[in-house]
């Protein structure tokens, strides 16, 4: 329950407000030089902090290598990864560690555990995301070894009523967006409602998409572990994660066989596909064309209004939250998320291909 993927495996340990948060990665070939300042880069994008539209929560998430790594290169062994918690404040939760806050983990862990960590939600809190996204810059980094000219971007495509169509083509233009919505309209009216929920204490949901280019044909497994199930599988893994499309999603609901299937034709003497309706996934394994999907997140459920709920022995009570400190939505950070478990993904099925022998330098 703590670990993901079979040939790259991650386990991830620590708590929101505990003393930090870390991961082990496990299946590294030898010899990988890691950019730590390209794995630093992605926490920043994911961190609390970062703008208007995020947690006032300062952490500055600096990673510390444990083991692993020998003269900049990964040596075979478990790498393990630590970022020290340096902002918490477990103290703001005394008050409520008796009440079932609505719509929160904290209600089903209590039903399992009997035992659970109130501070800020301990093990269910996003927090723990961060070891994700520090795992999955170095397994993004594997891929680029392995599949040269491989692209994973991710981008805000909706918050509240806020849509856009438009597909960016570089990082670049997702990051010039406080919100990641590379739209610069809709990004301003995005801006504009996040803000108007501040002040009103409620929160929102949205929309992440994505676009991997540069992974070959054949990835994946048929039946039981389809590229699309294990894809889905690590998104729905993500807090606040409630949807998951790939390729035309629940679009090809409502549309005919004619208007959704991807003929084939030659193409600079090669056969593949002449559109791409199924999102670069077909029977489960990678067509070679972009993979194409996206994540729907719920509101944020922590909201600075009255709520009605019951303490632990069931007596009634109106929860209102001072303290602590949260998003407006999940979406904006969620962006570094999703791309961090798609590259996750793709590493573990590529090196079931490959294996694990060391890299050539």
């Amino acid at each position: 329950m703590n670990s993901f993927g079979e040939a790259l495996r991650i386990t991830t340990f620590g708590e929101s407000h505990g003393a930090g948060i870390g991961v082990v990665i496990d299946g590294l070939p030898a010899n990988l030089p890691v950019d730590w300042e390209r794995v630093q880069s992605a926490l920043q994008r994911r961190r609390p902090g970062q703008s208007a539209y995020t947690s006032p929560r300062s952490e500055s998430d600096r990673v510390e290598v444990l083991s692993g790594l020998y003269q900049g290169r990964t040596a075979g062994a478990p790498l393990t990864l630590w970022m020290p918690n340096q902002n918490a404040r477990p103290e703001e939760y005394e008050e409520i560690a008796q009440v079932f806050r609505p719509s929160h983990a904290d209600y089903t862990y209590f039903l399992k555990y009997r035992h659970i960590d109130p501070r800020g939600g301990g093990r269910s809190s996003a927090r723990e995301t961060a070891a994700r996204v520090a795992a999955g810059a170095v397994a993004l980094q594997l891929l680029e070894k392995l599949y040269p000219g491989v692209q994973i971007i991710a981008w805000t495509s909706a918050i509240g009523p806020y849509h856009t169509m438009y597909e960016p083509q570089r990082l670049e233009e997702v990051e010039r967006s406080p919100v990641r919505c590379p739209d610069p309209e809709v990004s301003k009216q995005i801006e504009a409602y996040l803000l108007q929920l501040q002040a009103e204490g409620d929160t929102t949901g949205g929309v992440v998409s994505t676009r991997v280019e540069g992974i070959p044909p054949g990835l994946g497994e048929p039946i039981y572990d389809k590229l699309s199930a294990r894809l889905a599988y690590a998104m729905l893994s993500i807090n606040a994660a409630k949807g998951f499309a790939f390729g035309r999603g629940f679009e090809a609901a409502a549309l005919r066989g004619s208007d959704h299937n991807d003929p084939f034709g030659v193409q600079e003497g090669q056969v593949r596909p002449l559109t791409n309706q199924a999102g670069g996934i077909l029977g489960g394994i990678s067509t070679g064309e972009p993979i194409f999907f996206q994540v729907a997140f719920k509101p944020i459920a922590t909201l600075r209004q009255p709520q009605h709920t019951t303490t632990k022995a069931g007596e009634p009570v109106v929860l209102e939250l001072k303290g602590g400190r949260h998003d407006p939505c999940p979406v904006p950070r969620a962006v570094p998320i999703v791309e961090a478990m798609t590259a996750l993904v793709l590493a573990d099925f590529a090196l079931r291909i490959r294996g694990n022998t060391p890299l050539h330098s």
